[in-house]
C-alpha cells in the first residue's frame, strides 16, 4: 500500500465508528477537565464537610467521601491515562508528517500550549474546517498535499 491510498483509507474512517471506550474516555477527560468540574467536586466537599455535624462526624459519615473519592480516581486514572496517550502518539505522528512535507510551514503555531483557551478553540476550528476541505478534495481524486494558505486571523 502506497502513502496516497493509506491516506485516503485513514480519511474515510469516520470518528463515530470509534470503540465505545475511547468515546467514553475522550469524553470524560473533556468533561474532567473544565472548571464546572472543578467546581462541582468543591461543592461535593463543601456539602459533605456541612453535613458532619449532622451525623456526628461518624466513622460512616467519613466513609463516605474516601470511598467516593477512591472509587472516582481509580475509575479517572484510567480514562484520562487512555486519552493522554491517544493524543500523546496523535501529536507526535502529526509533528513526524510535518517534519517529513515542511515547506513553508507557519511559525506562528509554535507555542500554542501558552494562548488561552478561546485561541486554542479558533485554531483547532480552523484545523478542522481544513482537515474537512482536504477529505472531501481527496475524495474527489484530488491530492491532498499542496500546502494551504491560511486566512491572517484564525
Amino acid at each position: 500500500m502506497n502513502l496516497s491510498t493509506f491516506r485516503y483509507n485513514i480519511a474515510m474512517e469516520p470518528t463515530s465508528k470509534r470503540p465505545f471506550f475511547l468515546r467514553l474516555a475522550q469524553a470524560t477527560s473533556d468533561a474532567a477537565g473544565r472548571p464546572a468540574a472543578f467546581l462541582v467536586a468543591v461543592l461535593i466537599v463543601v456539602a459533605w464537610l456541612v453535613s458532619g455535624p449532622f451525623f456526628g462526624f461518624s466513622d460512616t459519615w467519613q466513609l463516605v467521601i474516601n470511598t467516593g473519592t477512591t472509587i472516582v480516581t481509580f475509575l479517572m486514572v484510567f480514562l484520562i491515562q487512555n486519552t493522554q496517550n491517544r493524543d500523546a502518539k496523535a501529536v507526535q505522528i502529526k509533528l513526524d508528517e510535518l517534519i517529513r512535507a515542511t515547506r513553508g510551514a507557519h511559525n506562528a503555531l509554535l507555542d500554542l500550549e501558552e494562548l488561552d483557551e478561546i485561541a486554542l478553540e479558533r485554531f483547532r476550528k480552523l484545523y478542522e474546517r481544513l482537515a474537512a476541505e482536504s477529505r472531501d478534495r481527496l475524495m474527489s481524486g484530488e491530492p491532498d498535499t499542496e500546502p494551504i494558505e491560511l486566512p491572517h486571523e484564525p
